[in-house]
């Protein structure tokens, strides 16, 4: 049978995003060519990739924006993400589409909730880190329900009460679940019931739900982390820039970061499905009030080819 030729051919990377070493962290599909595209058609590539989240690379149309980002869950269109917005701006940076000249370079990348900057830090040629600044920090609905939550995850209800502190609604750009638990016991052992948590997303209007433990794998993190947001077909994040933007919030309001300005602190994400993730995060804030959030981390590259449409 004759193949039928390809009308459009993209260039796609494929990197991995919080982590320094390949096949860990989260990856992340950077379609760099993404000018042409319809909405329909950018989801059916990111159902084709099948990752938490693929990104198209755009002209901006906000002229202090370097670039513009459309970012895809297998299951929809979300208007920002952490991990894609590193691991995108690491890519244009491979590509010689950024030009880093010196120690530090700023970029400016539109999504979905505005122009937000990008800090590349190099070191003797190489990328250090890439740090982004997310949106003001939003805190939601607390959640008295304790055992519907409990339940949708799989564990015990004592195991959040009893860190004295409630489940939350926080955004830096995107609203999700921030849930406090004891031990790391319970975080890793964690079974959710995915029809049930989704159901939860979607009656509080959120978009996923981040599981946070002050017990730690390695000694360097000062919390553990896991991510599950079936509303957007994931089931389990790896590594989630957004939501540690709304956990650092979250640490800082309630008085868990201490009194430095910013206040800084690492998180340990990914273990329990084998892609071990490390993210850095600040948060300035007013005694104790978070007033802005930056998240960042490594990352490297693991694929590159062709999608042909």
């Amino acid at each position: 049978m004759k193949r039928k030729p390809a009308e459009r051919v993209l260039r796609v990377k494929q990197v991995d995003v919080f982590t320094d070493r390949r096949l860990a962290g989260n990856p992340l599909a950077v379609i760099l060519d993404g000018e042409g595209l319809t909405r329909d058609e950018m989801q059916a590539i990111a159902r084709e990739m099948n990752l938490s989240e693929t990104t198209f690379v755009l002209a901006p149309s906000d002229p202090r924006a370097s670039y513009k980002i459309r970012i895809f869950t297998p299951a929809k269109e979300i208007p920002f993400a952490g991990h894609p917005s590193i691991g995108t701006a690491f890519a244009l940076m491979e590509e010689k589409r950024i030009s880093v000249r010196g120690p530090k370079v700023t970029v400016h990348q539109e999504t979905g909730i505005g122009v937000l900057p990008i800090d590349i830090y190099v070191k003797d040629g190489e990328v250090e880190r890439i740090v982004m600044t997310q949106g003001r920090p939003e805190f939601g609905q607390i959640i008295q329900d304790i055992d519907s939550i409990a339940q949708s995850l799989g564990t015990p209800a004592d195991e959040i009460t009893s860190t004295g502190l409630r489940p939350q609604a926080v955004s830096t750009g995107i609203l999700q679940l921030i849930v406090p638990m004891r031990s790391l016991r319970a975080v890793s052992s964690l079974s959710p019931d995915f029809s049930a948590l989704k159901k939860v997303e979607e009656e509080l209007g959120l978009v996923g739900c981040c599981v946070f433990t002050r017990e730690t794998i390695t000694p360097e993190a000062f919390v553990h982390v896991r991510f599950f947001a079936p509303s957007a077909g994931v089931l389990e994040d790896p590594a989630t820039g957004s939501a540690a933007g709304g956990l650092g919030a979250y640490l800082c309001k309630y008085g868990l970061l201490g009194t430095q300005v910013p206040a800084a602190f690492t998180i340990e994400q990914g273990y329990e499905i084998r892609r071990p993730s490390t993210i850095y995060v600040e948060v300035e804030h007013q005694r104790g009030d978070p007033t802005a959030v930056r998240v960042g981390g490594r990352a490297i590259t693991v694929l590159e080819g062709k999608i042909m449409l």
